[in-house]
């Protein structure tokens, strides 16, 4: 039996329902880590730009929102760490005005966590650092057992990939764990025309392709799939109407696959899809509706050059 029972559980509950599915969750082992660093690198893929301006050009600006007592050390947490290129901006400013505080990246991939906790350690040898592995989601709890003040980051445009209900759920879950007062800094890709979104996950050097299809492979290496890869194709979908980019693996052909981790097939019609990722975009109407009784409100937002991008500034009622 294949040591990742939960990633068994889950292909299986997916692949057995009239509309197929896998959790995006699965995207990042070594070789998915490795195509989403050369995703975020390509000219299409606005959304790092965008945000690593907003850190690069008004950390300071954004730690002045925080409303911190430089005096009284606190704990910056940040769920869905990546590779922390973004964040370094906002931990090099709080370091160069004197703050104190240690840092806590969460992440579900050891291999991003080994590189931002690399990176970090590389570039602020003072700064205390306390990785944490694991879905952010379920670790939520564990992250808040201390009395020292909070900042929460979450940014990336991870919470982009809850459908609403799930977001909903989830800010409630993070304002019940904070005190009044305490900040949440939430990235959030804004609503655009789909001749910007669209591109962002169907670029042309087919680099997103290869990261959706390595899930794939990776049911293949890990649970003994027997997916030729040939055989499915990225297909993403958009409008702006709807705010909600998609992404499916459709089947070329009319097909079976075997699984031997779960001694079953699964058949697959031709054209037939896995949905694997949405990425939902906001407007302040549309957070506003998601954190309405979660006891958050929007108190500062950020933005780049270009109004792709916002960082809000969420903060506990008091």
């Amino acid at each position: 039996m294949t040591k990742n029972n939960t990633f068994l559980k889950d292909v299986l509950d997916g692949l057995s329902q009239p509309s197929k599915y896998i959790s995006s969750h699965y995207f990042y082992d070594q070789a998915g880590d490795q195509l989403f660093q050369q995703i975020m690198e390509m000219p299409e893929y606005y959304l790092t730009d965008s945000e690593l301006e907003i850190f690069r050009e008004q950390s300071d600006a954004i730690i002045q929102s925080f409303g911190l007592n430089k005096n009284e050390e606190f704990e910056l947490i940040e769920l869905g760490a990546g590779d922390g290129k973004k964040t370094q901006h906002l931990l090099k400013a709080l370091l160069d005005a004197g703050y104190s505080f240690s840092y806590c990246p969460v992440d579900i991939s050891s291999n991003s966590l080994n590189t931002i906790t690399s990176r970090m350690q590389g570039l602020f040898p003072s700064l205390e650092i306390e990785p944490k592995q694991g879905d952010y989601f379920h670790v939520l709890d564990d992250l808040f057992i201390s009395n020292k003040p909070k900042v929460i980051l979450f940014i990336g445009s991870n919470l982009g990939n809850m459908n609403d209900e799930l977001a909903t759920t989830f800010l409630e879950k993070v304002a019940q764990n904070l005190k009044p007062g305490e900040k949440l800094l939430l990235g959030l890709d804004l609503l655009k025309s789909k001749e910007i979104v669209l591109p962002a996950y169907s670029d042309a050097a087919g680099i997103t392709s290869k990261f959706n299809l390595n899930l794939l492979k990776r049911i293949n290496s890990e649970l003994g799939g027997d997916f030729i890869i040939e055989n499915f194709e990225h297909a993403p979908e958009y409008t702006e109407e709807e705010g909600i980019a998609k992404s499916f693996l459709k089947s070329k052909i009319k097909q079976t696959v075997y699984i031997s981790e779960l001694n079953q097939s699964f058949d697959f019609d031709k054209n037939e899809v896995i949905h694997t990722e949405i990425s939902r975009k906001y407007n302040d109407e549309i957070l506003q509706n998601v954190i309405e009784d979660s006891n958050l409100k929007i108190s500062h937002k950020f933005l780049d050059s270009k109004n792709y991008f916002a960082d809000y500034i969420l903060t506990k009622d008091e």
